[in-house]
């Protein structure tokens, strides 16, 4: 469970098209933005500051690159992270490139809650180009485990909801969730974290 303060927080939502949530909803909310209406307005926490700084095509190395600008700069007490989706194209070659930089983004984040966020399924039209996409769902569930951070396992929860079929009813293309995979996304995160289902909007 993420610790709530009595103070305001600031929570900081690095990751890539997924968590900025470009195109795909088509104008309907984003994953972020759902998490931002329970927290700020149906927790009552109206000062809280929830940041995106998600960007399209980032990879982990990418977001360390520009930690600074991306995450130190806002100082967060809750950061959530969620790559793997890009990274996983390089295959099982660019898996230790991957581990390495998401442990330096939690060192360099110290003074935050860690949220970790494993990689969605994708269709099978989307796994050619993802083939060790688990791969690095499982990368990120252990260092969740060797550095105390929050996992929060989209694959498994998908998994569970398509164990025989591709998520097709979530996805808008093969790899990108649609507004229903969006609103999921934020409902078993905001569950994982202990705070709550979505209220009724």
């Amino acid at each position: 469970m993420v610790e709530l303060s009595d103070s305001p927080m600031t929570w900081v939502m690095a990751g890539d098209s997924i968590t900025q949530a470009v195109l795909h909803t088509h104008g309907a909310r984003g994953w972020v933005e759902h998490v931002q209406e329970r927290i700020c307005w149906q927790l009552d926490r109206l000062t809280d500051i929830v940041v995106n700084t998600g960007v399209s095509a980032w990879r982990a190395t990418d977001v360390l690159g520009a930690y600074d600008y991306v995450i130190g700069r806002f100082e967060p007490d809750v950061l959530s992270i969620s790559l793997g989706t890009n990274d996983a194209r390089a295959g099982l070659d660019g898996l230790p490139e991957f581990h390495d930089a998401i442990r330096e983004i939690i060192a360099r984040s110290s003074g935050a809650q860690i949220v970790l966020h494993t990689p969605l399924l994708v269709s099978h039209d989307g796994r050619p180009a993802r083939a060790e996409l688990p791969a690095y769902c499982q990368a990120v569930r252990e260092i969740a485990a060797d550095t105390g951070a929050l996992l929060v396992d989209h694959e498994a929860y998908w998994r569970a909801e398509f164990p025989d079929t591709a998520p097709i009813a979530w996805l808008d293309d093969p790899a990108h969730p649609n507004a229903v995979g969006h609103l999921h996304m934020a409902n078993h995160t905001l569950s994982t974290l202990g705070l709550g289902a979505l209220a009724e909007l």
